[in-house]
């Protein structure tokens, strides 16, 4: 290792010791700690919409949302932006611009960190700026809205050219499509162990229900080609996956048939085929999208633990809550408010300490913010982690192989 890396994956590793990796300080008040990552009319854009965090091979972690240049609606000249932060979640770079394909729509990030390589993979949707939901649905649109996808092989710092993705993962007929939007995940147990697993949606005027479906696209090869599964129906959009103990993908999706609660499929063969949907009571929702996450399995943290992230009610989203299963998501036992104010769009992840991260969209979309808090402090002390020991970023350098960041 160069004297240059290594005195910068030292700093790094010395301020994420500084900023408490070793057990996030508890929020005060008995409030999760807040730090506003997008604010909407800052930094060149209007409205920043549809976040997704995630966590790289390196513990950096990335903030991914839609940058809304001249209004806050869903279609016109909309760019990806991402930022990023080396001490979990506390400072963040400037905005980057990872796709602006002039006044065209740029949209629903949906990232995933390959960990075999580190590659962090960006799915994501592309659609003419002047061509809006409705239209697309009706097939009158101009042109189709189509998924697309990029990497970076240097924890975020620069990203490949997006790739289009519609000859494998989108049928002709298919009107609107959206990956996510959230994270994908890769499999980490089974027969297909290491594929990575977008979920996503899509409209079929065809479909006699409800023109809306959910599915899944897929890659056995590390991100360089991708498949997709059948329509998971009726009624279901935006959606998140996760796998399950033993193996299965549960995905958890919006629900317009009927609506207000949150719907369920699970697969048995990897995302390749999809059950019956079911709807779960315990999961409201106004119409909304959510995230759900694999904190810890019995194997790893001493118990099946679940998160769940959404504004519970069926009407208005305000009051964002997140929840915990013990039961691969039968029942959601513990409830935690995090912000009782507008909240909408959100997504969880587990930051280097072990804590939890929630980036969400709230006061009207005016900002979109990063809560920050402990297991400990989700279940008011009824659970706590095994000892957890750190390692600096340094040793996951050395460990992985992995470029240096900086």
């Amino acid at each position: 290792m160069t004297l240059k890396k290594t005195t910068c994956c030292m700093l790094a590793a010395l301020t994420l010791l500084a900023t408490g990796v070793q057990g996030a300080p508890e929020p005060p008040e008995g409030q999760a700690n807040q730090i506003d990552v997008f604010v909407s009319g800052k930094e060149g854009y209007h409205t920043f919409r549809i976040p997704a965090v995630i966590v790289s091979q390196k513990g950096t972690v990335l903030a991914f949302c839609e940058g809304r240049k001249v209004g806050g609606g869903d279609a016109g000249n909309i760019d990806m932006v991402l930022k990023r932060s080396f001490d979990g979640g506390k400072t963040w770079s400037p905005l980057q611009v990872i796709w602006d394909d002039a006044k065209n729509t740029c949209g629903n990030c949906c990232p995933v960190v390959d960990r075999k390589t580190g590659t962090i993979h960006l799915l994501m949707t592309w659609n003419r700026g002047d061509d809006h939901e409705g239209a697309i649905i009706a097939g009158k649109s101009k042109d189709a809205r189509r998924p697309y996808i990029c990497s970076s092989t240097d924890d975020g710092k620069t990203w490949s050219k997006p790739v289009d993705l519609s000859k494998t993962c989108r049928d002709a007929e298919w009107g609107w499509y959206a990956t996510g939007p959230g994270v994908a995940i890769q499999l980490t147990r089974g027969k297909h162990k290491g594929r990575l697993v977008c979920p996503a949606n899509h409209s079929n005027k065809k479909y006699k229900e409800h023109h809306y479906a959910s599915h899944v696209i897929y890659s056995d090869d590390g991100g360089k080609s991708w498949r997709k599964s059948p329509a998971i129906r009726p009624g279901c959009n935006e959606a998140q996956v996760v796998e399950l103990a033993d193996g299965a993908l549960m995905m958890n999706m919006r629900s317009y048939k009927p609506r207000g609660r949150r719907a369920i499929s699970i697969s048995s063969d990897g995302g390749e085929t999809w059950s019956k949907v079911t709807f779960q009571k315990d999961l409201p929702e106004p119409t909304c999208q959510a995230s759900i996450l694999r904190y810890t399995t019995a194997a790893d943290g001493g118990k099946n633990r679940l998160l769940f992230s959404n504004p519970p009610q069926t009407r208005g989203r305000h009051g964002i809550t997140v929840k915990l299963s013990y039961d691969e998501g039968k029942t959601w036992g513990v409830s935690r408010l995090i912000y009782k104010g507008s909240s909408a769009y959100s997504c969880l992840t587990k930051l280097p300490d072990k804590s939890i991260g929630l980036l969400y969209e709230r006061d009207g979309y005016k900002k979109i913010t990063l809560a920050n808090f402990t297991l400990d402090w989700l279940t008011g002390g009824k659970d706590k982690l095994a000892k957890y020991t750190f390692k600096s970023v340094d040793e996951l350098a050395d460990q992985e192989g992995m470029p240096d960041p900086f």
